[in-house]
């Protein structure tokens, strides 16, 4: 993960320092986000404050409410004392209980409300304290009137002291109510000082983005046609190119023609003198075995007469030689043989069908059963995707990898060769697979070369084969490669289209 980011990093700042248009564009486009940004949390810090403010608006407010609720509810009290006191009728004590029953709970929310606030908390308090006096009064003027002893208690109303401590109540309910007004009126301007400067900022946020995204769309426009000029000059590239490709792709297919026609013809021609050498290696045969039946009668009749040596020429070293030059002729008839091979299949024209690798396969197994059951090997074909290919090249190309893998099996352990495949994407993949002698890293490369083979060369063979099956793997469209490790095995894997296009084939190289 580290090397990823480090990369990242490091190609990001190489972006940075080049000046391009692209690092304008980019630029740009950086400023129009960070703008944006910067109004969202301008937007969003004003919408805080609104919502505070709202809840500072709600909370003055309830506590206005409520102070005057108290208030009023004090003033029923008051008045029902004295209805009671004047008329001595009990209905006017229901108004009184009624305001009494009503204030703990008004003074328990409107406490609640300012008990974090050192200006109001003490008024409020004041409030329930001058509250419990002037109940405590009332009170007590009503159970003189309940009594019978009304002159006292209208005595008591008389003397002025329920009066001035209403009066006092009402100073502190004002005095709550006037701290809240200002503060009411403190927090809309600030405000509306607040939403002025976020209309303005969120007007020039708007002129800087829409200049930005002038700016950024007239260098878009420029890298456009900057774009439309490169391509223009690409495209004329492009058609000068396939030209080119064209003439050279002829003058390549022109060329390998003429490689597979000499060839063709230099194999033609050395297949003359060595049928001639072949047929004087016969004659000389015959002629030894004669010069053999007469040394044979000399020793007869006269062995005395006869040279040691000429013996030994006639009996050994003549026919030795003989058998190295008819070894010798064999080989190069059978390397003329491949070599026309390769040109006769090089001129071979494709023919591209569908076929069913599966039974292909199994009809390869089965062709060289007799081998596997003489090494006591197995073959195990999996079920493998169809192909459209050229049946015979392909034919060739999977003869060629079972038979070498029948071939170099070891014989130390039973033989076992899968072939299996599968489908990747728009290509097909098969694998053959053995557990024979191996191949040497150093050689994974050289066993597709002309003439070229691994290992102990104790099987017969050219070093033809891989070669010829390499091209043809080429030739449709297709890759070759081997894994192995000498003692345990190869797998050789082939990569063809899942439909070849005449146009994708390659020539026989």
């Amino acid at each position: 993960m580290y090397p990823a980011w480090r990369h990242t990093l490091h190609a990001f700042g190489r972006f940075v320092r080049t000046p391009t248009l692209g690092r304008r564009v980019a630029g740009l486009l950086a400023t129009a986000i960070v703008l944006l940004l910067a109004i969202n949390v301008a937007v969003f810090v004003m919408i805080r404050r609104t919502a505070d403010f709202n809840d500072t608006v709600e909370q003055a407010q309830q506590v206005r409410f409520l102070s005057r609720q108290l208030l009023t509810r004090m003033v029923d009290a008051e008045t029902g004392q004295r209805g009671f006191m004047l008329t001595g009728r009990l209905d006017y004590l229901a108004v009184h209980d009624e305001a009494r029953r009503e204030l703990p709970d008004l003074f328990a929310e409107l406490s609640r409300l300012t008990s974090d606030d050192s200006d109001l908390a003490p008024r409020v308090a004041r409030v329930r304290e001058l509250s419990d006096e002037r109940l405590a009064l009332m009170d007590h003027t009503v159970g003189l009137a309940r009594t019978g002893r009304i002159g006292e208690a209208v005595a008591e109303v008389r003397s002025g002291r329920g009066k001035a401590m209403m009066d006092l109540i009402r100073v502190e309910i004002e005095a709550i109510d006037e701290i809240q007004v200002t503060r009411l009126q403190f927090r809309t301007r600030q405000s509306e000082w607040a939403g002025a400067v976020t209309v303005i900022a969120n007007a020039l946020g708007a002129v800087l983005i829409i200049v930005l995204a002038g700016a950024s769309a007239w260098l878009i426009r420029r890298y456009l046609l900057e774009v439309q000029q490169a391509r223009d000059a690409v495209a004329a590239l492009n058609a000068s190119l396939e030209t080119k490709v064209r003439d050279r792709t002829a003058d390549l297919t022109r060329a390998n023609e003429e490689i597979q026609r000499f060839a063709y013809i230099v194999s033609h021609d050395l297949r003359a003198p060595l049928v001639n050498v072949m047929g004087y290696t016969s004659e000389l045969e015959q002629a030894n075995k004669v010069l053999d039946r007469q040394v044979a009668a000399i020793q007869q009749r006269a062995p005395k007469t006869l040279d040691p040596d000429a013996v030994v020429a006639v009996r050994d070293d003549v026919p030795e030689a003989i058998g190295f030059i008819r070894a010798s002729t064999e080989k190069m008839d059978r390397l003329i043989n491949a070599i026309l091979r390769l040109s006769r299949e090089g001129r071979r024209a494709l023919v591209i069908e569908s076929l069913d690798m599966t039974r292909m396969v199994e009809g390869i197994a089965a062709s060289v059963r007799h081998q596997t059951e003489a090494a006591s090997a197995e073959i195990i074909v999996e079920p493998l995707p169809w192909l459209e290919s050229d049946r015979l090249s392909v034919e060739q190309v999977f003869g060629n990898l079972v038979d070498n893998a029948v071939k170099y099996l070891d014989p130390a352990r039973p033989g076992r060769i899968v072939v299996s495949g599968q489908e990747e994407g728009g290509r097909v993949v098969y694998r053959i697979a053995d557990n024979g002698r191996g191949i040497s890293d150093r050689d994974h490369e050289r066993i597709f070369e002309l003439f070229r083979r691994s290992g102990r060369q104790d099987r017969p063979g050219e070093g033809l084969g891989l070669a010829f099956v390499r091209n043809s793997v080429r030739r449709l469209g297709g890759e070759i490669s081997v894994e192995s490790e000498l003692g345990r095995g190869s797998t050789f894997i082939l990569k063809f289209p899942k439909r070849l296009s005449l146009a994708d084939a390659g020539d026989f190289t």
